[in-house]
């Protein structure tokens, strides 16, 4: 048997690689990968140039935010595609 918790994160990020690149589908995305809290305290523009710009409403959530790059990284790419996000920067 196999658990519903394994399957669904990969069904979702198919869905989500496969739907059109769209401002909501980037904020979608980001609140999959950086979860609730952190989207919250965040907002994100995806530039034509594959630079996530990532703006959070205090130093201490960007200081958060900056010590998971890689791994956000990781997670963004995989719901939108390879080389869709190229970099993230913050301001």
């Amino acid at each position: 048997m196999i658990r519903a918790n394994q399957v669904m994160p990969a069904v979702v990020a198919e869905v989500v690689r496969k739907a059109p690149l769209t401002p909501e589908k980037v904020a979608f995305a980001w609140r999959l990968a950086v979860g609730p809290a952190i989207d919250k305290a965040t907002t994100v523009r995806l530039a034509d140039n594959g630079i996530l710009y990532v703006r959070a409403e205090s130093p201490a959530w960007l200081a958060a935010v900056r010590k998971s790059t890689s791994l956000i990284h990781i997670r963004m790419t995989d719901l939108l595609g390879e080389d869709t996000v190229k970099k993230v920067e913050f301001s």
